[in-house]
């Protein structure tokens, strides 16, 4: 029997970077807030401190800021056919678990999508045709434009201090940035960080191929920075351990260094720790959400909070998986290509070269999660795909990113996996080595879904999410022309080895590839073709909102932290001005 909680005005599942900003924001509006957070309270002077946090085998091997598969996983197969099987350990995507969740051991790439993404298919429609589009292909348009979240873009630039180089201010092409993203209202906060001795191969290389390369914008703040929440960020030392670790010196913006302060600071706000929600308490003939069922996992005690309104913002798993669960909305069915909740889901595919010089000392050891250069000129439909055999792309980098001595030993094709042969090389080459990494876009596809698996269950009896993913003719197509880009880029470079990776075979979960996963609750124009509305409203309960990239209906050749961070303020934003002064459905049809 749960117990029943005092009722409060809103209540966040989820305290991340959406869930964060959306505290923040209907805090400042008067609001009550309860946030419930599944994972641990954080504190990162005392827990992010030296020198335990440069710790590689707790944090990078073991996965300390990471869920737990031993209470909660997920299954996958790969095709409908398929039986799925448990992921006993999370490897190809990590996500987070506490106060932060993944902001907390992000790299800190902090990339806007391109206009193009937000209109996907009538952009695609518009250049090409309709039957350019396959049918299995089931793009849609966010039902949100660039244009309108540009302010919001802005604003999350600001919290964290992002340290880049404009490329478009107002229309107006700005040297040494992205020539090709959409227009800016104006510069980053932070000039960008210092360059590497590979960033600055990459550069000329590129340049020479009559590409556009810009330095990558980072979320490593470049010089001592306030926010506009009062928050102090401090310089970034180039340490080298930003994804999946917290940052000591608070260089890297997260939602505890950026918005927690602010946050414990509120009249109204209170967070729940190691609160495992179960299911949104929902009554299907009012269509209104009324609360929150979770479990005190210290305790083992049920509770029903009550609320007005339910925010989920559990990533991309956790927020379709509840919907799920709660009986909210038709779930999806790929065979019959009926139904809207688990609908899309998308990853990336991330082809890589691997290069190694002969003559160039690299040093990777020092490196910052956003050190990179990158072209976007092969992203999205930045190119003609006329005569292509598929559709999109993806930026392709460099990045000086890391050189940790126990996960990073590039050698050279044809070295021995053990023994003194690779000792050897991994010496020889530890220094004089760095990686072009092809970020894909994956465009959704009509099998490519997740759904409650029918026989596996978490530690409390209730069904596991089920992935069914694969790549798609068009991903692999897609990926093997960037590799061929990039590996040009690395012989330009003059490389003494160049050694493309290609993705072959089915996707796997072993290998860590990228935690970028969208889709599952995506967002669109009626109820037929998404889960929720332009505002993040769901379109079965207008007092029920969906934040992050689970509403994507695709997924971009970027990161898509700003993105979903956008989307948030986007829907707070409506939240406050509009939906607060009558309570109703934001979108009529």
């Amino acid at each position: 029997m749960a117990k029943v909680l005092k009722a409060t005005d809103a209540v966040i599942v989820g305290l991340g970077w959406t869930g964060a900003i959306m505290a923040r924001e209907l805090t400042r509006a008067g609001l009550d807030v309860v946030a419930l957070e599944r994972g641990p309270d954080r504190d990162p002077a005392a827990d992010f401190a030296l020198p335990a946090i440069r710790d590689e085998l707790r944090y990078s091997v073991r996965q300390e800021l990471m869920q737990d598969p031993k209470m909660e996983t997920v299954t996958l197969r790969h095709r409908l056919d398929d039986k799925a099987r448990p992921v006993r350990r999370f490897g190809a995507f990590l996500p987070g678990d506490g106060v932060g969740g993944m902001g907390t051991h992000w790299n800190g790439n902090t990339f806007r999508f391109l206009p193009s993404d937000h209109n996907l298919r009538t952009h695609l429609t518009e250049r090409y045709g309709r039957a350019r589009i396959p049918d299995d292909m089931t793009i849609q348009d966010w039902g949100v434009t660039y244009d309108e979240l540009e302010p919001h873009y802005a604003r999350f630039e600001a919290l964290c201090g992002v340290s880049g180089k404009a490329g478009n201010i107002g229309g107006r092409i700005q040297a040494g940035g992205n020539p090709f993203e959409g227009p800016r209202s104006g510069e980053y906060p932070n000039a960008p960080l210092v360059s590497s001795h590979a960033n600055e191969l990459f550069r000329r290389a590129a340049t020479e191929l009559g590409l556009h390369p810009f330095p990558a914008p980072a979320s490593n703040s470049s010089a001592p920075y306030r926010n506009p929440e009062g928050a102090q960020l401090g310089a970034c030392q180039y340490c080298g351990h930003c994804d999946r670790f917290g940052c000591e010196a608070n260089a890297k913006a997260t939602p505890l260094s950026t918005l927690a302060p602010a946050l414990g600071k509120a009249p109204g706000f209170r967070k729940v720790t190691n609160a495992y929600a179960t299911r949104v308490l929902y009554d299907a003939q009012t269509r209104r959400a009324t609360g929150v069922r979770y479990i005190d996992l210290r305790s083992g005690e049920t509770y029903d909070l009550p609320a007005e309104i339910v925010i989920l913002s559990a990533w991309v798993f956790g927020n379709t998986r509840l919907m799920l669960l709660s009986g909210i909305g038709q779930p999806y069915d790929p065979r019959a290509g009926t139904g809207v909740v688990g609908k899309n889901y998308c990853y990336q595919i991330q082809p890589t070269v691997q290069l190694f010089f002969k003559d160039e000392e690299l040093n990777p050891f020092m490196g910052a999660g956003g050190l990179g250069m990158v072209v976007d000129d092969f992203n999205g439909d930045n190119f003609d795909h006329a005569d292509l055999g598929f559709l999109g792309g993806g930026y392709i980098s460099l990045n000086s990113t890391n050189g940790r001595p126990i996960s990073f030993r590039p050698t050279p094709p044809g070295t021995p996996a053990w023994g003194a042969a690779w000792k050897r090389e991994t010496a020889k080459w530890y220094r004089k080595t760095a990686l072009v990494l092809c970020e894909g876009m994956n465009y959704a596809s009509r099998a490519n879904s997740i759904d409650l698996d029918p026989t596996y269950r978490d530690m409390f009896g209730q069904p596991l999410l089920r992935m069914t993913f694969n790549f798609t003719q068009n991903d692999r197509a897609m990926a093997d022309y960037l590799l061929g880009k990039a590996a040009e880029i690395g012989r330009a470079m003059n490389a003494t080895i160049v050694a493309p990776q290609p993705r072959k075979g089915d996707f796997n979960v072993v290998s860590y590839q990228s935690s970028h996963n969208t889709g599952g609750t995506i967002m669109g124009r009626t109820p037929a073709d998404s889960v929720v509305n332009r505002y993040l409203q769901s379109w079965d309960a207008h007092n029920l909102f969906v934040l992050g990239s689970s509403v994507f209906p695709q997924n971009a050749g970027y990161n898509p932290t700003a993105a979903a961070a956008a989307t948030a303020y986007w829907c707070a934003d409506a939240l406050v001005k509009t939906y607060l002064k009558s309570p109703s459905p934001m979108v009529q049809l």
